[in-house]
């Protein structure tokens, strides 16, 4: 343990927000980790396991499981690592204890149900000016960070916050960059889910490697097309937390939004999936955020849109897959990615 005197505060005791408390316990004095179920606070304050998310992990003695929001009032930096969907309702609770200037930062990926906007906007509009807002994101599964396997990711939005978390998550084994372009980190962590989804119902219906290929390199055009619309920088979907973080979670068995479109596409219902899983889909309620966002931005997303009717129509998957195949036929380059 390192010993600046500084105090984290992570907001979801979830995989990835246990993993992110691990890392910054490398780093400073204390981490308090806000974990909402009681007994698995008492499970992390006792036998320092987390075994529903991260089993397996011993964590470090100097992250202090709590209930109470009023503890991070003297924190100097806050993640939020909560599923998306309770990301807003989540900060509000927290807002009247934090002190004026402590910056926040979004870890989960995903949008906002109510609205539709990005979390980082959400962040914005419940805590105001007084807190700097950044967002983290890229090829990350946090069993893996947990277990210390090297791995990058992306800190985005104010660069002077940004440089304050490569002090507190940097480690021999996790590198973090930084980049101005927040719209465009934070839509890549989003948006890839989509296409995880996707490609999971590709290898469940038994296609192959050019399947996937295929998939996922139009996935990241999709990506990039709606990004530049929203005025992201193109580019930036070329980096960890867009190509990167597709990859991962394209290809990975670790990726719970691969795991869930692999059982639609092998004939199970989402209802079925989703009851008999402990971790929030982020894919599921971001290909609903994404379609909107297409729509009203009269941004074209064919395979967001085939998933949608998948999802929230019961299309027949192969029915979805041959109506992709069969579009109006197109000019690579009218499209040619950016980079």
């Amino acid at each position: 343990m390192n010993d600046r005197n500084i105090k984290v505060g992570i907001i979801g005791a979830g995989g990835w927000g246990t993993a992110l408390a691990k890392v910054a316990a490398e780093n400073c004095r204390k981490v308090c980790l806000w974990v909402r179920e009681d007994r698995l606070r008492q499970e992390i304050e006792q036998d320092r396991t987390n075994n529903l998310f991260l089993p397996g992990i011993k964590l470090p003695d100097n992250i202090d499981p709590v209930s109470d929001f009023a503890v991070f009032g003297d924190c100097q930096l806050i993640i939020v690592a909560t599923p998306s969907a309770f990301v807003g309702d989540t900060v509000q609770l927290l807002k009247p204890h934090l002190r004026t200037g402590t910056a926040v930062v979004n870890a989960a990926k995903g949008f906002d149900m109510k609205s539709g906007s990005r979390l980082s906007r959400l962040l914005g509009n419940i805590l105001g000016p007084g807190h700097p807002i950044a967002v983290i994101s890229g090829p990350n599964h946090a069993v893996e960070i947990a277990q210390g396997l090297p791995a990058a990711t992306v800190v985005a939005g104010d660069l002077v916050v940004g440089s304050f978390v490569q002090d507190m998550l940097m480690t021999g084994y996790f590198r973090i960059y930084t980049n101005a372009d927040l719209m465009g980190v934070e839509l890549g962590g989003a948006l890839k889910n989509v296409y995880a989804l996707a490609a999971g119902i590709a290898d469940g219906l038994g296609y192959g490697d050019n399947t996937k290929a295929a998939l996922m390199t139009r996935g990241l055009t999709e990506m990039v097309r709606l990004g530049r619309a929203l005025g992201a920088e193109p580019s930036t979907f070329a980096g960890l937390s867009g190509m990167g973080d597709l990859i991962v979670t394209c290809t990975s068995p670790h990726s719970r939004n691969r795991r869930t479109g692999l059982a639609l596409g092998q004939g199970k219902s989402l209802e079925e999936i989703l009851q008999g899983s402990p971790q929030v889909v982020e894919g599921v309620s971001a290909t609903l955020a994404a379609c909107r966002l297409g729509r009203d931005n009269q941004v074209e997303l064919p395979i967001a849109e085939a998933l949608h009717e998948v999802l929230y129509e019961k299309r027949n998957p192969r029915d979805a897959v041959h109506d992709l195949m069969t579009r109006q036929r197109k000019n690579e380059t009218e499209e040619q990615l950016p980079f």
